[in-house]
């Protein structure tokens, strides 16, 4: 336990915990660098979740309430590509899925750098290996009166070019009336194993525009997105606002189960690493050269009603 300013703050390899206002956040950095929860606090001390929260009492990266994606998002067609003469095979790395997919950082332990009342650094180091470029991750968490904003950087450490993508894999619980509305061009249609097919315009079934979010059987990625996501729901305490100006993909997932999505601020599309480097920049994939680094902001404004 750290204590900062007369706030306590929990550090451990297991839990970090950050306030400020109503709003209180749980860091999991031995766990993918996740988010574990993300409550709002009423007056009470009743506890409201935001993001889903966590869902097991000894969880996993997939019962967080978020966590990262490096040094790329979403699949990888047949776990193999190629840049500039060099063929990269990468085994799958979820059960169930024939695909690797969001790098490594999900599934690794992250370090905690620092941590104070409202604000924590998290790192990753990846030595080179099937991904075989040495990177380093960093998180940076800002919990404010507002909400939360988390910058992810990428900076490759190798000494070669290494291709590179981010993003952020939140879930937010949902009900019959929960609604999404956002700006979004166009979606790749999806095979049976969740990889694009055709894109086409993002209209009818596929419209983001003030829609019912859950049970709706998609998984699909969309290109043209509007950089802003608003999420809301009576049941809620405030709508939730996401925003993340440099990611110019989307990714949404509403499973006809329902009870949760997922909706991805990503920098771009579902296996573009399997495209030719020359529709990399279309796609959405940065080069890096050796000591750049990319980055990725993703902001949960909560707004009460």
């Amino acid at each position: 336990m750290q204590q900062k300013r007369g706030v306590q703050i929990m550090v451990s390899a297991e839990q970090l915990v950050l306030h400020a206002g109503s709003l209180e956040l749980t860091l999991s950095p031995s766990i993918g660098g996740s988010i574990r929860d993300f409550h709002f606090v009423q007056g009470d001390g009743a506890r409201l979740p935001i993001t889903r929260p966590c869902i097991a009492d000894a969880p996993g990266v997939l019962d967080m309430a978020s966590f990262p994606l490096v040094p790329y998002v979403n699949r990888i067609r047949g776990g193999a590509f190629t840049f500039r003469g060099r063929d990269v095979r990468l085994s799958p790395n979820m059960p169930g899925d024939i695909s690797p997919l969001h790098g490594q950082g999900w599934l690794a332990p992250w370090s905690v750098e620092s941590a104070g009342d409202r604000d924590a650094i998290l790192r990753f180091v990846h030595p080179a290996g099937e991904w075989p470029w040495s990177y380093e991750a960093v998180q940076h968490f800002q919990l404010d009166e507002g909400g939360l904003t988390v910058s992810l950087r990428c900076r490759n450490t190798s000494s070669e070019p290494m291709p590179c993508g981010l993003g952020q894999h939140p879930y937010f619980p949902c009900g019959p009336d929960t609604r999404l509305d956002t700006q979004v061009q166009t979606v790749w249609t999806i095979d049976e194993h969740v990889l694009p097919v055709e894109q086409i315009p993002a209209s009818g079934r596929f419209d983001l525009r003030n829609r019912k979010v859950c049970g709706q059987g998609l998984d699909h990625g969309f290109g043209g997105w509007g950089g802003e996501a608003r999420m809301s729901d009576p049941a809620w305490p405030a709508d939730v606002v996401l925003s993340s100006p440099a990611a110019r993909f989307f990714q949404l997932y509403s499973p006809e189960s329902g009870g949760i999505f997922v909706a991805e601020p990503v920098s771009h599309a579902n296996a573009a690493l399997n495209a030719p480097e020359e529709d990399w920049s279309t796609l959405g994939i940065e080069v890096l050269e050796p000591g750049q680094q990319a980055e990725l902001t993703m902001r949960l404004d909560v707004v009460p009603r």
